[in-house]
C-alpha cells in the first residue's frame, strides 16, 4: 500500500525563509490530549433544521451547537492529521498542523474538512474494533487509511482500489462535512480489504453501496449514544447535509435504509439497488441489536466472492450468523432478507 508523505516542520519553515530550529531543540508535537472542532455526524441531523443551506461555506450557515470539541486519537506525533488509522492529504490550501495538538476549526475554513476526516475514518475504524475486529475477529481495513481532500474539486466522493484511497470532492456541501458520507466512503474501504476487487459486478456493487449507507448510519449512531449527541432527524436517512443542495425536501436524505425496496424493484443502478440489501441490514440491527447485528454483517463480508449475487451474499451472511450465534439468529437473518424478497431465501 503506498503510503502518503507528509512535509516536516523543519521543512516547512525552511521553505518559507525561516531558520529550522534544531531537532533537539524543537518540541514534540502533541498527540495525547489533541482535541478538534468536528460536527456532531451533521448539522442537519443535530439540530433537526431542514432549512440549513450551505450558503457559500459561511460559518454563519450552522448554528455554533452543531459543533462539538472532541478527542483526536491515534495521531502519530508529527503535527498533521496523520494517525494510525488515518492519514489526510488536503489540495485545498495548507495542511492541518499543530504542534499544540489543538485542531479547532469551522466550517469556513478548509482545515475543518481535513479535521472531519480523520475524526470520522478514526471513529469508525475504532468502532469496527470495537466489534472485535481486529482480535477476536480478522482485522477490517486496520490500516492507515490515505484520505485526500478536494482531488477533482467536483462535488463527488469515491474510494479507488488503485491508490486504496478515499478522495472527497466539493462543491454545495463539500463532502467531508457531513460524517455519513465520509463513513460511506469508508466502507468501501472496509469491503476492499476484506474483498480484493469487491463490486465486481451489479448486485456486489449494490451491495456495497449499502455497506456504506448502512455502517454510515451505524457509526453516526454509536457517536451519538458514546458522547451524549442528540439526533433530530430520522436515523433511516443518511447524508441529512450534504443532500440539502441537491434534493427538495422537506426532509434531506441521499438515500434511506428503510424504503421497503424489494428485489423486483433492482433498476440496475447500484446506489438505488443498495436500497434493498440496506433495507434488510437495518431489519437485521433492529432484530438483533446493533453489536450482534453488525459483527454478523461485516463478519459475513469476508466470505463473499467479489462479484457475489444478492442470493450468494444472503445466504453466506444466514451462515455466518448460525455459526457466531446459533440457529435462532440465524432464522432472524434469513427472514430479514426473505422479506425483500431475495431469490434463495
Amino acid at each position: 500500500m503506498p503510503r502518503l508523505a507528509v512535509a516536516t516542520a523543519a521543512v516547512l519553515a525552511t521553505a518559507a525563509g525561516l531558520a529550522a530550529t534544531p531537532a533537539a531543540a524543537k518540541p514534540a508535537p502533541a498527540t495525547a490530549g489533541a482535541v478538534g472542532r468536528v460536527f456532531m455526524v451533521n448539522p442537519v441531523q443535530s439540530s433537526g433544521d431542514e432549512s440549513l443551506t450551505d450558503a457559500k461555506d459561511a460559518a454563519s450557515a450552522v448554528p455554533a451547537s452543531a459543533y462539538a470539541q472532541v478527542a483526536l486519537r491515534n495521531l502519530d506525533g508529527s503535527g498533521y492529521l496523520s494517525g494510525r488509522w488515518a492519514v489526510v492529504r488536503s489540495e485545498t490550501g495548507a495542511p492541518a498542523y499543530s504542534p499544540s495538538g489543538s485542531f479547532t476549526f469551522t466550517r469556513d475554513d478548509d482545515r475543518f474538512e481535513q479535521v472531519m476526516a480523520y475524526f470520522w475514518v478514526n471513529e469508525a475504524q475504532e468502532y469496527l474494533q470495537g466489534l472485535g475486529f481486529g482480535s477476536e475477529l480478522p482485522g477490517a481495513n486496520d490500516r492507515a487509511q490515505p484520505v485526500r481532500i478536494n482531488q477533482w474539486g467536483a462535488d463527488n466522493s469515491f474510494f479507488t482500489d488503485k491508490k486504496d484511497e478515499i478522495r472527497f470532492g466539493k462543491g454545495g456541501v463539500d463532502d467531508a462535512e457531513d460524517a455519513e458520507v465520509i463513513v460511506h466512503e469508508y466502507g468501501h474501504a472496509v469491503h476492499e480489504a476484506q474483498v480484493p476487487g469487491f463490486g465486481a459486478s451489479a448486485e456486489a456493487g449494490a451491495i456495497g453501496e449499502a455497506f456504506g449507507d448502512y455502517l454510515a448510519v451505524a457509526v453516526g449512531a454509536a457517536a451519538d449514544a458514546k458522547y451524549g449527541w442528540t439526533a433530530r432527524t430520522p436515523e433511516a436517512c443518511v447524508a441529512d447535509w450534504d443532500s440539502t443542495g441537491y434534493t427538495a425536501g422537506p426532509v434531506h436524505c441521499l438515500r434511506r435504509l428503510d424504503t421497503g425496496k424489494v428485489y423486483g424493484d433492482k433498476v440496475g443502478e447500484v446506489h438505488a439497488d443498495g436500497e434493498i440489501w440496506s433495507q434488510a441490514l437495518y431489519d437485521v440491527r433492529k432484530a438483533l441489536g446493533a453489536r450482534t447485528a453488525d459483527r454478523i454483517i461485516v463478519n459475513a463480508q469476508f466470505s463473499f466472492a467479489p462479484d457475489t449475487s444478492f442470493s450468494a451474499a444472503a445466504l453466506a451472511t444466514v451462515d455466518t450468523a448460525r455459526r457466531m450465534y446459533g440457529a435462532s439468529a440465524a432464522d432472524t437473518v434469513r427472514k430479514a432478507f426473505a422479506a425483500r424478497q431475495i431469490p434463495g431465501l
